[in-house]
């Protein structure tokens, strides 16, 4: 039987063993313990460094107990989507403390970056249009674009030129550069100050997705444009995530008082879905709150990645140019990958392997992340473990 005639069954685990066979197959783990340093997995205590809770909020007890109370106050489920009942006085306030600490006029709250991201795009584009993205974007904004049916053309990497070179070419409409502010799987800084002034230049808008930057980077945690010293008039559509920086779970879009009320009047991500429970929005006011206040989270963060930085040169790893939390080795293959994660887990810690298509064919590495709640000891015992790597052992 030819292998397209084969029962729809068939071809699915025909397809699934050749993931495996390329390393590439993906598997979910079972975690038994709070998101901390040290976590319960699959029956194993192990050390975690592949956690996006760069400021250790995700088990604060200042935000656990805020969660319970709004569970209390409000209930869990919302009951309905922000624009029939589900919007309370909660997520209004979260809205308007989120504008704040972005210097925005208005702020509104998403279930998740994946379809905040969805949402601004699609709101904003249609065909005929323009999409400028970066290459390594984070995969919401590339389905942004194919859903919006605007034509997108994706430059290399931060560079420049590339851009500039598909800004010139012919083309009407609406024009939006789209990019990550803080690159998830390489740690890397967008150009946004160069970006913004070719935006301006070529009447285009500006977006950053800043779920990896905000609460990490910049004055209070304000994140990669707060790094930059850049404000609206640069940037005027800003995305952000509750559930890394902040330690809770959802997004939001800052902006000017027309772009949030364009949102909800044509974002389709956020009219048709459910609200997030109120009890998450009051989790998330307590954990800004940590967030802007206490800076010890981010110089504990600078410390360790300077630390582990000069040590993994030292042990000759191939690290990439990041000086973000997100710090990756790079191994190539995927097989490579997946050898380093098993064997470091050998030695008790948790390092995801990063494999195509998440990376580019070529690039698999090991994202080792690190939060402000790892001590000084478990830096070591990843740098030790590190060691039997770059000695081939």
């Amino acid at each position: 039987m030819r292998a397209d005639k084969a029962p729809l069954m068939k071809r699915l685990a025909t397809a699934l063993d050749q993931r495996r066979k390329a390393s590439l197959y993906r598997s979910r783990r079972v975690v038994s313990s709070p998101q901390l340093p040290e976590m319960e997995v699959d029956g194993r205590r192990l050390l975690a460094f592949c956690s996006n809770d760069y400021l250790g909020l995700a088990n604060h007890p200042e935000v656990v107990r805020a969660l319970q109370q709004g569970a209390t106050d409000n209930g869990v489920g919302s009951g309905a989507a922000h624009l029939i009942t589900g919007h309370t006085r909660s997520h209004h306030a979260l809205e308007e403390e989120l504008a704040a600490f972005t210097r925005r006029p208005r702020a509104l709250l998403f279930s998740t970056g994946y379809m905040a991201n969805l949402g601004v795009v699609t709101a904003l584009l249609g065909r005929g249009d323009r999409l400028f993205a970066d290459r390594l974007n984070h995969a919401s904004l590339l389905d942004a674009g194919l859903l919006s049916r605007a034509k997108m053309m994706r430059y290399r990497h931060a560079d420049l030129d590339s851009l500039r070179s598909r800004l010139q070419l012919d083309g009407g409409g609406r024009a939006l550069i789209a990019t990550d502010g803080v690159f998830s799987m390489d740690g890397d800084l967008a150009p946004l100050p160069s970006l913004a002034d070719l935006a301006a230049s070529h009447d285009a808008w500006l977006m950053v997705d800043d779920a990896h930057g905000l609460g990490v980077l910049g004055r209070e945690g304000g994140g990669s444009l707060s790094h930059y010293g850049l404000g609206e008039e640069q940037v005027p559509i800003l995305m952000g995530t509750l559930s890394k920086g902040f330690g809770t779970h959802g997004a939001f879009v800052a902006g000017s008082e027309a772009l949030i009320e364009t949102l909800i009047q044509h974002a389709r991500s956020y009219i048709y879905t459910t609200a997030p429970p109120a009890a998450l929005a009051e989790a998330t006011r307590v954990s800004l709150r940590i967030a802007r206040q206490e800076s010890w989270r981010r110089e504990r963060l600078k410390q360790l990645v300077e630390r582990f930085r000069r040590s993994a040169g030292e042990l000759g790893l191939p690290l990439t140019d990041s000086q973000t939390p997100i710090q990756p080795i790079l191994a190539g293959s995927a097989r490579q990958a997946l050898d380093w994660s098993r064997r470091l887990e050998t030695q008790g810690i948790l390092v995801s392997a990063i494999r195509p298509p998440t990376v580019p064919e070529g690039s698999a590495r090991l994202r080792i992340t690190f939060s402000a709640n790892h001590s000084d000891r478990h830096l070591q015992r990843l740098l030790d473990a590190l060691s039997g790597l770059s000695k081939g052992a």
